[in-house]
């Protein structure tokens, strides 16, 4: 397997504040809004969609290439990717900007307020799809704007099959940008939440968008998952986790699992199991990319959980 993810690369500052933002936010001053939170403890992560979803695929021993922008700021980063062996000939720095920046505060119900500075990903498309690199799979996450149409595009033009993971970028596109991207893919993924909003934009039923696609693929949180495919659907339960820590970064965990499974050609049922495990590795542990794993232990969780062998 040779998959290219393009998506975002960025830095996390994630603060924690010890309270609860609906004790501090009166309902009725909504529209004269100024509130500010004290928060002891904030930790920097390494993080972007792409990031980690590549940093899932090389615990699991695979050799994943990121395509994605990043500012003067990177290095630290890069000396990361360097030390877990991920490949970085697709990442392209863009002069007098910073990386990504994601500022997020969690309260003690786990509610989360989040500030975005998308800085050079908003040039992600002056990085092309290469169509001479061998690529096999690819997959179009949150990224800027312009550069997911264009990456689309060129994974369609090239004939290369690929995951349409619109995450958190979903609300920059409409009903007729999506139509575009759901024709263009060979496989969907969203969350519960990203689900709706795509169907109400599309005005497709989740069986309609799966028809476009081989398989169209809906995660839950700890309601499990969700796989349309062939006329079917397929209900994944959750994993449940030794603990949860912080669900950051669980989608991305799934997501390599996905892209894991497609590439071995497991079944739709392996494939699901063996991305609720990944994602249930990872909320044990803090931040994105701070989890362990192997695929033998996960061989031997799987068939804890499930009470069956994963053949690979």
């Amino acid at each position: 397997m040779s998959v290219l993810i393009c998506g975002s690369m960025a830095y996390d500052n994630i603060m924690v504040f010890p309270g609860r933002f609906k004790e501090h936010i009166l309902a009725d001053q909504l529209h004269i809004l100024n509130v500010a939170f004290l928060v002891p403890e904030m930790r920097k992560e390494f993080g972007g969609c792409a990031g980690n979803i590549a940093y899932n695929l090389r615990l699991l021993g695979e050799q994943p290439n990121i395509m994605a922008t990043v500012g003067e700021d990177f290095p630290v980063y890069a000396d990361r990717l360097r030390t877990n062996a991920i490949e970085q000939r697709f990442i392209s720095t863009i002069g007098e900007t910073l990386t990504a920046q994601a500022y997020i505060t969690t309260d003690l119900d786990d509610n989360q307020i989040t500030a975005f500075h998308p800085g050079a990903m908003d040039h992600s498309h002056q990085n092309k799809v290469p169509t001479d690199a061998g690529i096999t799979i690819g997959m179009v996450s949150p990224d800027g704007r312009q550069g997911m149409i264009e990456h689309a595009q060129q994974f369609a033009d090239a004939d290369i099959p690929f995951i349409f993971d619109p995450g958190q970028g979903l609300p920059m596109f409409d009903g007729d940008d999506l139509k575009q991207f759901i024709d263009q893919a060979t496989w969907v993924a969203v969350n519960d939440y990203e689900g709706q909003l795509l169907q109400e934009r599309t005005g497709w039923s989740h069986e309609d968008i799966a028809s476009h696609v081989e398989a169209l693929i809906v995660t839950r949180g700890g309601s499990g998952s969700s796989i349309y495919t062939d006329g079917r659907e397929l209900e994944i339960p959750a994993v449940k986790p030794t603990e949860i820590l912080d669900p950051t970064g669980c989608g991305d965990a799934y997501r390599a699992g996905l892209v894991f499974g497609i590439s071995r050609g497991l079944s739709w049922e392996d494939t699901g199991r063996l991305a609720s495990l990944i994602g249930a590795r990872k909320i044990a542990h803090r931040g994105t990319q701070n989890h362990v794993m192997n695929l033998e232990d996960l061989q031997q969780e799987f068939a804890s959980a499930f009470n069956y062998a994963l053949s690979l």
